[in-house]
């Protein structure tokens, strides 16, 4: 299954959920409400780019236990109820501990599409297909050769910092796509970082592709599948208006 399977002419939601007990149910009302893909996190102890809800969505996954090894069988119980691509979502630390080839082939193997490595740059470890990730801060080069790389798509960082709701859209996406568009060679671009509501999606996707949330869809989930399934469902028809 390839990293995007997106109908032509329709924006992509990707919709971020972190690894644990309760994943498997909140990813299906995910795909019901209308994520086209998922991104599980894989908890870590020091995660760079990940603002507080995330933070503390990873402490609480660490302290129910969530190693790597729980987190494939949390993958693997996602994939048994849905049919979009799941792509794990995780830092260098994990892949370097569990070995690189041994991670990448147990994630396949468990039913993750792709990969998202967060502070792995394009460049090294070019056998490990993945999702790239691009910032303001990157370089017209730097652009290309993730583009050049990339796994599906290319995850624009709408700003610099952590991850986290924010009040409105970062108004340096809009300069990043355009010199996105520059040079990724017709590669489909994603949005990501600091959209959480449908009118941040609708915003974001007309610069891109799709757009991808994760700290207001985890802060959603505490209160249920059905929750969740609602918010999803309000991205959707943003996108779709």
């Amino acid at each position: 299954m390839p990293s995007n399977t997106v109908l032509p002419g329709s924006k992509a939601l990707v919709i971020y959920l972190m690894s644990g007990p309760e994943t498997p149910a909140l990813a299906e009302a995910a795909v019901t409400g209308g994520a086209d893909i998922v991104e599980l996190g894989f908890p870590f102890s020091d995660p760079l780019a990940d603002g507080p809800v995330i933070r503390r969505a990873a402490e609480r996954a660490l302290a129910q236990g969530m190693r790597t090894q729980a987190c494939l069988d949390c993958l693997a119980q996602v994939r048994s109820r849905v049919g979009v691509p799941l792509i794990p979502m995780t830092y260098a630390s994990l892949l370097e501990a569990r070995g690189w080839e041994r991670f990448d082939a147990d994630a396949r193997a468990a039913g993750a599409t792709s990969l998202i490595v967060a502070d792995l740059p394009a460049g090294e470890h070019p056998e490990l297909k993945r999702v790239q990730l691009v910032a303001p801060t990157s370089t017209d080069e730097r652009i290309r050769v993730a583009a050049e790389q990339t796994d599906g798509w290319l995850y624009l960082v709408t700003l610099t910092g952590t991850t986290g709701a924010r009040g409105e859209l970062s108004g340096a996406l809009s300069g990043l796509a355009a010199r996105a568009r520059a040079v990724a060679g017709g590669v489909s671009l994603y949005a990501g970082f600091g959209i959480s509501t449908p009118e941040h999606a609708r915003a974001a996707a007309d610069l891109t592709d799709g757009v991808v949330v994760g700290s207001r869809a985890l802060e959603v989930a505490e209160d249920g599948p059905e929750a969740l399934r609602a918010y999803v469902a309000s991205l959707r028809a943003a996108l779709d208006a």
